[in-house]
């Protein structure tokens, strides 16, 4: 039995349907009990289970063998994850796949990069199995910028930086493939898209794809920080946000593409124009 936190967001939720799909026994745990019963209603086995509450992480694993960790990017992360690995260790989970970052270093500037990094560090001392799954820079993180994005502009603070951009589904598919296959403990696995692009690059293909033109649009910090703040971020948000672009990609400092993806499920990641194409209805003004 595996138990996948994030149950309910981009990456978990992805990886619920793919093992659903494939009859792979699993538990999805969601915080709330209207999740719980959405995911019930689609077949799936649903628990409650809350990274703010440890009592509940107990009863959520029992029985399961292996969980896969995700939490989002938030001040309580580390006391999260080094919570639900501790939980896992005592209630006998045998193995721990966890979602990491490509930039995780104890002394980045990002401060879920230093998080990550950390948490890393605990579960790899945890004595429980483990796996590490390090993303760059997803895809999906374009969707904030929908809506300049559909009146022509990209706003960023990236500079001339390049990322290999990965989609968040492909990141889910080699997590559900991990957690249903021997092989992979005491790895880590940097995960990119098929490709490098900076800010100009990308606007092109939105442009390509929508049939609207995208301009680049560089902005000083300020105003990006202001524009991460309308869009509803919390200010500790808004600094990571500003660092890492305007720092780890604007420098240069993410790493090229891997061809992890592919080798690990014998499948190319999307590149960005499928991504776009998939999102088009919202980044041309519509709703997806």
């Amino acid at each position: 039995m595996i138990l996948i936190s994030g149950a309910t967001g981009g990456i978990g939720g992805e990886v619920c349907r793919l093992l659903h799909e494939a009859g792979t026994p699993f538990r999805a745990m969601a915080r709330r009990p209207e999740q719980v019963e959405a995911l019930r209603q689609k077949g799936m086995d649903a628990v409650l289970g809350d990274f703010d509450r440890p009592d509940t992480l107990s009863a959520a694993m029992r029985g399961c063998d292996a969980l896969f960790l995700i939490t989002p990017p938030t001040q309580s992360q580390f006391a999260q994850e080094t919570g639900a690995i501790d939980a896992a260790k005592r209630e006998g989970v045998q193995r721990i796949v966890k979602i990491s970052a490509s930039d995780g270093n104890i002394h980045s500037p990002v401060p879920w990069a230093r998080t990550h990094a950390r948490i890393d560090h605990h579960l790899r001392a945890s004595g429980v199995d483990w796996t590490i799954l390090k993303p760059t820079a997803f895809m999906q993180n374009f969707l904030w910028f929908k809506d300049p994005v559909a009146r022509g502009l990209l706003p960023q603070v990236a500079g001339k930086g390049s990322v290999s951009w990965v989609d968040t589904r492909d990141v889910a598919r080699v997590a559900a493939t991990v957690l249903t296959q021997d092989g992979h403990v005491g790895a880590t696995y940097f995960l990119t898209g098929p490709e490098t692009l900076d800010m100009k690059e990308a606007a092109a293909r939105l442009s390509e794809v929508t049939k609207r033109r995208v301009r680049y649009l560089n902005l000083p910090k300020p105003l990006f920080a202001a524009l991460l703040r309308l869009t509803g971020n919390s200010r500790w948000m808004t600094r990571g946000l500003v660092v890492q672009f305007a720092d780890v990609v604007a420098g240069h400092h993410d790493i090229d593409p891997t061809f992890e993806i592919e080798r690990l499920t014998d499948h190319p990641p999307r590149d960005f124009r499928t991504f776009v194409r998939d999102h088009r209805a919202a980044f041309a003004g519509g709703d997806e």
